[in-house]
């Protein structure tokens, strides 16, 4: 169980596989060569040396002991191309689950069959937001569970959280501070704290939620285009656009840059995520810092800790998010 053996399985070469499998330098390779290296360390159980003499305390480990198993469930998406936030996620807990030498037993996704999987690991991370009724499903299947998401369950389970609402409610807070005041939503309205952080933030300051304003998404490419193109067709003014993740944000601006002829005004936009990969395509949208690396370090570190006995009271772990700022967002 090497890295020259990973690199003869994928045909690549061994310090290309080093970088992929510790995160090292993210763009050394292509998503696709990154994934068939992961593949590749999955099936034959690859376990970075140094992870697997310190994963319990510090001490020695035999080699002998069977390292923890982990299934990962994406619960929002069929696919993990669907979301670059959760993608990018993904790839840090996978980094992560090599690094502290545990194993990624399957990833599944949303419809997929999930209790068998889940029964045969030793712990279940849940990336995104999901009902109680499916965490209860899991939870009989596998006590071992902490969710990595930006709406908090109450401690219902472990949890690792960057709050959706106070990131929402930072970047409302940055584009009121620059004088907007009729300023679209363009996301999830269902149950969604950032949209709450929306609507929470036009209250605080006295400005009249506007409904005609809102558009519900699944916050996808494609459903944000639609939006701001429903936008400018409307009725109401509005000087700037809260979306509710990256790839929304992306969309709306190039829609804009498409249609700048037409809409003859500045429009000012910002998110929630700040990934890096769609830098190269807008390098000027402002946007919410989400600590992923950090949240998946320790979303594996409190798995870790549950599936050896470490605490057995819940526990809720906070990131706090950041504004970062860049070109998309001026005075109206």
């Amino acid at each position: 169980m090497s890295l020259k053996q990973i690199a003869e399985m994928v045909g690549t070469s061994v310090s290309t596989v080093s970088r992929v499998l510790n995160n090292s330098s993210p763009k050394c390779a292509s998503k696709e060569l990154q994934e068939r290296i992961w593949t590749a360390a999955h099936e034959i159980g690859y376990r970075p040396n140094e992870a697997a003499r310190t994963l319990q305390g510090g001490g020695a480990k035999k080699d002998a002991e069977t390292p923890p198993r982990v299934t990962v469930l994406m619960a929002r998406f069929p696919k993990v191309e669907a979301d670059p936030f959760f993608e990018d996620l993904l790839h840090c807990l996978k980094t992560e689950l090599y690094a502290q030498g545990a194993l990624l037993h399957r990833v599944v996704y949303d419809g997929e069959e999930l209790e068998a999987e889940v029964a045969a690991s030793n712990g279940v991370i849940v990336l995104g937001r999901c009902s109680h009724s499916l965490l209860e499903r899991l939870w009989q299947q596998n006590r071992n569970l902490v969710g990595i998401w930006r709406n908090t369950m109450d401690f219902a389970v472990d949890e690792v959280v960057c709050d959706g609402k106070k990131a929402a409610e930072l970047a409302m807070e940055h584009l009121i501070g620059l004088g907007h005041r009729s300023i679209a939503y363009i996301g999830d309205c269902s149950f969604e704290s950032r949209y709450v952080g929306y609507c929470s933030s036009l209250i605080q300051h006295d400005i009249p939620i506007n409904y005609g304003l809102i558009k519900s998404t699944d916050q996808t490419f494609a459903q944000g285009r639609q939006a701001i193109l429903d936008l400018l067709e409307g009725e109401n003014a509005f000087s700037a656009v809260f979306c509710a993740n990256d790839i929304t944000a992306v969309s709306v601006l190039q829609t804009l840059s498409e249609q700048k002829r037409r809409v003859g005004r500045p429009i000012s936009v910002i998110s929630i995520d700040d990934i890096e990969g769609l830098w190269d395509r807008e390098p000027g949208l402002t946007t919410v810092h989400i600590p992923r690396q950090e949240m998946a370090h320790m979303a594996v570190q409190t798995l870790l800790d549950r599936i050896r006995r470490g605490h057995q009271e819940t526990v809720r772990i906070e990131f706090p998010c950041k504004i970062i700022q860049r070109e998309s967002c001026f005075r109206p």
